[in-house]
C-alpha cells in the first residue's frame, strides 16, 4: 500500500495521493461520464416528451400508450437519477463530505445507467411495435438490451475483474 493508502495490495500500485485528492479525481471523473449520459437522456426525453402531441399518436393501441407512458416515466426518474449528483454535489460543497458525495453520486450514476436501459428497452419496444411485427420487435429489443447490458456493464465488469483477479 502506498503512504495515503491509495494503491491496493501491498505493491503499492495505484496513485500516490490523499483521500482529499482522490475524492477529487474521482468526482471529475464522474463529472465527465455524466455529461455523456446526461446530454443523451435529455435528448431522448425531450423528444419521449413531444410524441404525445404528434396526430398519430391517437392511433396507437392501448399496449402502446400504456408502454408509452411507462417508457415517459422512465425516462423521468433516469433524468431524475443522472441529474442527482449534481444537485448533490452543489449542496453539500463545502461540508467537507467530498468522499462520501463521490460514493452516493457513483451509485446514482450506476441506479441511472440501470434506468436508462430500461428506458432505452421501452423506447424500442413502442417504436418497433409500430414499425414492425410486435413478435420479432420484441426479439430485437431483447438483443439490443443484452447488447446495452454487455457494453456498460459486462464489459467493465469483465475487465476489472480481469485487472485483480483475486478482489472478485
Amino acid at each position: 500500500m502506498t503512504e495515503h493508502g491509495s494503491g491496493p495490495g501491498k505493491g503499492g500500485w495505484g496513485r500516490d495521493e490523499t483521500p482529499e485528492e482522490r475524492a477529487d479525481r474521482r468526482w471529475g471523473d464522474l463529472l465527465q461520464e455524466l455529461r455523456v449520459a446526461q446530454t443523451g437522456v435529455q435528448i431522448l426525453f425531450g423528444f419521449l416528451l413531444t410524441v404525445v402531441f404528434q396526430q398519430r399518436f391517437t392511433d396507437l393501441s392501448a399496449a402502446d400508450r400504456h408502454i408509452y407512458t411507462v417508457t415517459v416515466v422512465l425516462g423521468a426518474a433516469t433524468t431524475g437519477a443522472l441529474v442527482g449528483p449534481v444537485s448533490m454535489h452543489r449542496l453539500l460543497t463545502g461540508r467537507r463530505l467530498k468522499p462520501e458525495t463521490v460514493l452516493l453520486a457513483s451509485r446514482l450514476t450506476v441506479l441511472g445507467l440501470v434506468l436508462l436501459l430500461c428506458t432505452m428497452a421501452s423506447s424500442l419496444l413502442l417504436v418497433l411495435r409500430v414499425a414492425i411485427q410486435d413478435s420479432w420487435a420484441q426479439w430485437l429489443v431483447g438483443v439490443m438490451v443484452a447488447w446495452f447490458v454487455l457494453c456498460w456493464f459486462g464489459l467493465p465488469l469483465w475487465a476489472r475483474y480481469r485487472s485483480n483477479p483475486e478482489e472478485g
